[in-house]
């Protein structure tokens, strides 16, 4: 791991955020079936759910970059590679949803900003070997 990775890795977990807060206003579990399915694991409002992963996948992705990441552990690129496919699907999949639809979906506006950091990680990683 290397500087770069590290700030990448921070300023993708805080553009995470913005895009879940950006889902948030939208209601995404209320738009976007396998939204609701995964908001209603856990609990039986989805909109509680749906602030219970956000909120902990934020809160995972702090703790890994300064528990993992920042400190360049061993394990540490495969943590930023699940995290590059969890982003790439948000960035490619939003756009997609909000052309199949014609319309606005929640998420679309922060998406290309996801799309972008991770394709500069990705870049970073295959620096880093």
């Amino acid at each position: 791991m290397n500087a770069k990775i590290s700030k990448l890795f921070i300023l993708i977990v805080f553009l995470q955020g913005l895009h879940s807060i950006e889902e948030y206003i939208g209601k995404l579990w209320e738009s976007l079936p396998p939204a609701a399915f995964l908001c209603g694991l856990v609990s039986n409002d989805l909109e509680t759910g749906f602030l219970i992963i956000n909120i902990g996948l934020f809160v995972v992705g702090v703790l890994l970059w300064v528990l993992v990441v920042r400190r360049s552990k061993p394990y540490a690129k495969y943590i930023v590679s699940v995290w590059i496919i969890i982003e790439l699907v948000n960035g490619f999949g939003h756009p997609i949803w909000s052309l199949m639809r014609q319309s606005y979906t929640p998420g679309v506006i922060t998406a290309p900003f996801l799309l972008i950091t991770a394709l500069l990680l990705i870049k970073q990683l295959r620096n880093s070997i």
